[in-house]
């Protein structure tokens, strides 16, 4: 997909807000995506397209895309005003209107929504993503030689002096993991346990291995649904770089799928 320069202190520190907006079924930046098409920045006012990768992809998940990019674009106090562009979608007119017209996506899409409540939709995802981020965590003190015992035994302060240099996607993950678990208050006291379930309950040594089981099963789905998008992007723009870094199709059929490399920062991203 297209590709924004990005130059000036003011377009990294955009950049770098919009890396924390994620596509909600995949818990992956829209920025390593490759959604984000342009990015304008005229005396205070910010003009953002970006596009999926089918033309029918749910509107329940553009919205909340589009809606986490404005919100992203106007925390910055320099930022006057924001105008966010979905382009290449069925209901792109729709969402665009709802966004940028500070409309709820219940008021745009009343005939669609049948009954749910959007917010419920965040929450499943804003989970799925807590346990995937937790699973890169847990598997890297695993590769470190951590035990059970001493990772169910982790408090908050001690999660905080971790060092997971020598764990490089564990080091990647940490600090999203600790995003969700102190912002959605599920550990907030320094001797809150570091590991928990989405409920709050204290992971525990008997059932520890049974979590991670779980926690596998949702990271594949995950990146199944993943390198379909991207395998998807890939044939409509013929723009998405292959590296070979993110598993595709093929690495599901084979049972071999490389760990996303999330290394990239802004400024050679892109």
């Amino acid at each position: 997909m297209g590709v924004p320069h990005i130059r000036g202190a003011q377009a990294r520190d955009l950049w770098r807000r919009l890396g924390a907006v994620t596509d909600p079924e995949l818990d992956e930046p829209i920025t390593n995506m490759g959604f984000v098409e342009r990015m304008e920045i005229r005396r205070g006012a910010v003009e953002i397209a970006f596009r999926l990768p089918t033309y029918w992809c749910s509107p329940n998940f553009a919205f909340l895309m589009a809606d986490g990019i404005r919100r992203a674009a106007l925390a910055p106090d320099w930022v006057q005003e924001v105008r966010v562009t979905l382009m290449d979608h069925c209901y792109a007119e729709r969402v665009n209107e709802a966004v940028n017209g500070d409309r709820s996506f219940d008021a745009v899409f009343a005939e669609m929504n049948d009954g749910a409540n959007l917010s419920e939709v965040r929450e499943t995802f804003r989970e799925k993503a807590f346990l995937r981020r937790q699973e890169a965590v847990l598997l890297g003190l695993k590769a470190l030689g951590w035990s059970a015992e001493k990772i169910t035994a982790l408090t908050l302060a001690g999660f905080d002096r971790l060092d997971l240099s020598e764990a490089p996607e564990a080091a990647a993950q940490k600090p999203r993991y600790r995003e969700i678990l102190v912002g959605d208050g599920l550990a907030l006291m320094p001797d809150d346990p570091a590991f928990v379930t989405w409920g709050g309950d204290a992971l525990c040594v008997e059932s520890f291995a049974e979590h991670l089981t779980r926690l596998r099963s949702i990271r594949i789905n995950m990146e199944f649904n993943g390198a379909m998008c991207r395998g998807l992007a890939a044939t409509r723009y013929k723009e998405v770089d292959r590296s070979g870094e993110e598993p595709e199709l093929i690495d599901f059929i084979l049972g071999r799928m490389p760990p996303p490399d999330r290394t990239a920062s802004p400024d050679t991203a892109r």
